[in-house]
């Protein structure tokens, strides 16, 4: 047996009530049972969206730190590539070969380190990243220029 209740609702959901009681099928028992239903399963349902929320809040968050660090290695090569092709010498015409061939070790060195590197965990650009922001701000909290005594340019 179902225990009864006796609720109170507004008089506008009270008249809508009778109306949907008078369809086929339907009662203000079954109404309102359906109802009590509905808003259990949405009680359940805002529990998923809030957890759906953080787990897209956490990837927002990491897919802005993907992006960040893009953009870091994007500036990095090419900052690294303008200097390059500043600053180096054109090779002269009887020297090409040999030096393909040293560019060809360099290369195959340069991978090596970065698989070494990749294999071991060690990260050389967030490493310099850490020693430069560790300089930057020591542990007090006091700026490499302050502890050295430096006035600041704006000063």
């Amino acid at each position: 047996m179902k225990p009864r209740i006796q609720p109170y609702i507004s008089p506008e959901n009270f008249h809508w009530l009778k109306a949907m009681a008078k369809r086929p099928g339907l009662s203000e028992s079954t109404i309102i049972d359906g109802a009590v239903t509905a808003y259990r399963a949405g009680e359940s349902d805002n529990k998923r969206e809030a957890a759906i929320n953080r787990r897209l809040d956490r990837l927002s968050r990491q897919f802005g730190r993907i992006e960040r660090d893009n953009l870091v290695l994007a500036e990095t090569l090419a900052t690294f590539v303008h200097y390059f092709l500043t600053v180096t010498p054109p090779v002269p015409a009887n020297q090409v070969e040999a030096a393909r061939a040293k560019g060809d070790l360099r290369f195959e060195l340069f991978v090596r380190q970065v698989a070494e590197a990749l294999r071991s965990g060690q990260r050389i650009l967030q490493n310099a990243v850490e020693d430069v922001t560790e300089e930057a701000v020591g542990f007090d909290g006091e700026s490499s220029s302050e502890r050295l005594g430096e006035v600041p340019v704006d000063a």
